[in-house]
């Protein structure tokens, strides 16, 4: 027994004098580089190592700033060998935590001068780490540290950089979501779970075809059951599930699309397991102002390194992640983004959706491909036997080729072949008008049925397109129908200027300006670039977008008296005249030279 005891002791020194090692080593590189990188040593690097070995003393390092190459290869070396320490498996958790943010130091820097070398760096740390099963680990009060994932994704189903080791916020307030920068220890998150959390406790619901089972302390509240089956998860009402409430089919579905985890269901007193937990590769959804969302069964463990204990009944193959910090069930999601407002930070506001992430991304898309092929085809007489042989991962393709088309990422060109691809699949079918026009009045019944927006901007874009590309499908069908074959990717956007915000809606009120304007003095000066273009809000910018840009100071220069006499009627904007203070600062601009800054 002293011989074992001693023979720990001896490794703990030894690992002890490593992790010393690596942290003056980062100390050194944190004093010598610039700003921003040495922020993130500070928080992501030194303060965890420090964290690991709590009696380190403080020492002296190098003033001297490292640039360039000599600052990518310090930061390289020093990722190599804290990742050999991590994967030695002979050093405290935090180091794993400073491991990852070395990682994606270590390649940022390098990528700026060297995106190749870069990129060969990334691949040695990815062998390195080979050996290492993949998935995720839920620090103590930290981050979760995700090891050799395979996909990171965020809401629109794109692809996020992955690194062979990620450290993914968890407290909900790092700068550089989803990648923790550190805050959790200055805001003193706790990964405790609440008292007063759901209890876990698993439901019953017997109903004439299915029984449906339920935990309602596993719910993330995401809405995918009760938005898309009301019949049967009735939100606000006793008993919540109603299991003889829709078509069997439509249960099941709806089912395997719960993202937590918390349901599933038994036919014949059996738990069919096997059919709600799918066979799908691993992948981490970071979801739109909400948790992580995981599928493909990726390995979860806690902080000792022990398999992480799900509730009664919950699915280990999908499960959903807090990622706010206010969880009542940590590590899960418990649905309480939706009350701390936790949002992630808001895009480009003058930049324009693409129709792409309008209608939701490729989780949407697929959700409205399935529903058509899943739902829809297999009873329609018309085009059902069109689609009786097609392969299995059929809507996923049709998803992907909708996505690439609405602006979203190349998907269908890189994995499926592209243009010349879809083109195939429909020489020598000779479609008819009739099969053509039951394909596009069903998926916009499957549009409806999977959420997808319902505003006329939108829908007036996505039929526009069903329209031209399922013509131009039936036109290509023909038997004497020669296409050509190597035409480029169409691209759709929005049809004639009806774009989001471009218009009043009529079942919101009017939209106010957001600040407060500053009005001049009676003696100063009237610029556009301080005074007049914050007058004019985004929309109804977009909605003049057909004439002239409101934003710009040449545009409104040049048709300031045309756009003065709509002021002075009452009929610009169109939701309402504007305040007589607001026409008389406008007038008082161009009475002035229309001055631009």
């Amino acid at each position: 027994m002293t011989e074992k005891a001693s023979d720990q002791d001896q490794r703990t020194v030894m690992n002890d004098g490593e992790v010393r090692s690596i942290l003056e080593r980062a100390r050194g590189i944190e004093a010598q580089a610039a700003t921003i990188i040495a922020r993130r040593l500070a928080d992501s690097v030194v303060r965890p190592l420090r964290e690991a070995l709590p009696s380190w003393p403080e020492s002296d390092v190098n003033s001297a700033t490292l640039t360039g190459e000599g600052l990518a290869d310090e930061l390289w070396s020093l990722a190599r060998d804290t990742t050999t320490l991590y994967v030695n498996g002979a050093a405290p958790l935090r180091v794993a935590e400073a491991a990852a943010a070395l990682q994606d130091l270590a390649y940022k820097v390098a990528a700026v001068d060297d995106a190749s070398r870069a990129i060969g760096r990334l691949a040695e740390l990815k062998e390195l780490q080979a050996a290492l099963q993949s998935g995720i680990q839920v620090e103590s009060n930290g981050p979760y540290l995700v090891t050799n994932a395979e996909h990171l994704r965020n809401w629109l189903g794109e692809d996020i950089p992955v690194r062979p080791l990620m450290a993914l916020c968890r407290c909900g307030q790092s700068a550089i979501k989803p990648l923790c920068d550190g805050t959790h220890a200055e805001s003193g998150f706790t990964d405790q779970k609440d008292p007063k959390r759901v209890p876990d406790q698993r439901d019953t619901y017997v109903g004439q075809q299915i029984t449906i089972l339920d935990n309602r302390g596993t719910c993330a509240h995401s809405g995918f059951c009760t938005e898309h089956l009301a019949g049967v998860f009735r939100l606000g009402k006793e008993p919540f599930v109603a299991p003889s409430g829709a078509r069997l089919d439509d249960i099941i579905r709806t089912i395997r699309a719960c993202p937590s985890g918390a349901l599933s269901f038994a036919i014949g007193g059996r738990e069919a397991r096997e059919q709600v937990d799918q066979d799908r590769p691993p992948i981490i959804e970071v979801s739109k102002d909400g948790p992580y969302r995981v599928t493909g069964a990726v390995p979860l463990k806690n902080s000792r390194g022990d398999s992480a204990r799900f509730n009664e009944g919950a699915s280990s193959e999908h499960y959903s992640l807090c990622r706010c910090g206010h969880s009542q069930n940590k590590p899960f999601c418990s649905g309480m983004h939706w009350y701390v407002k936790f949002a992630d930070p808001k895009p480009d506001a003058d930049r324009e959706p693409t129709v792409f992430e309008w209608a939701g991304g490729l989780p949407a898309l697929t959700r409205l491909t399935r529903l058509f092929y899943e739902k829809y085809v297999p009873d329609d007489p018309l085009i059902g036997p069109l689609f009786a042989n097609m392969a299995p991962d059929h809507p996923e393709r049709v998803a992907a080729w909708l996505g690439e088309v609405f602006g979203g990422p190349k998907n269908y060109s890189h994995n499926y072949g592209g243009y010349p691809r879809m083109v195939s699949q429909h020489i020598g079918k000779g479609l008819t008008e009739a099969q053509r026009a039951r394909w596009v009045s069903l998926i916009c019944r499957s549009a409806d049925d999977a959420g997808l927006p319902a505003d006329p901007e939108f829908r007036a874009a996505f039929v526009a397109y069903l329209e031209w590309g399922s013509r131009l499908a039936l036109e290509n069908s023909q038997p004497d129908a020669k296409p050509p074959m190597h035409m480029p990717m169409p691209r759709w956007w929005w049809a004639c200027e009806a774009t989001p915000g471009a218009r009043i809606s009529a079942s919101t009120p009017a939209q106010q300006i957001r600040e407060p304007l500053a009005f001049p003095g009676p003696n100063e000066p009237v610029t556009f670039t301080q005074h007049i273009k914050p007058l004019f809000r985004k929309m109804d910018r977009e909605s003049m977008t057909f004439a002239f840009d409101l934003w710009s100071h040449r545009d409104v220069s040049t048709h300031g008296p045309a756009i003065l006499k709509r002021l002075e009627s009452g009929t610009m904007p169109c939701d309402g005249a504007w305040q007589k203070e607001k026409v008389d600062l406008f007038r008082r601009w161009i009475e002035s030279g229309m001055v631009e800054a």
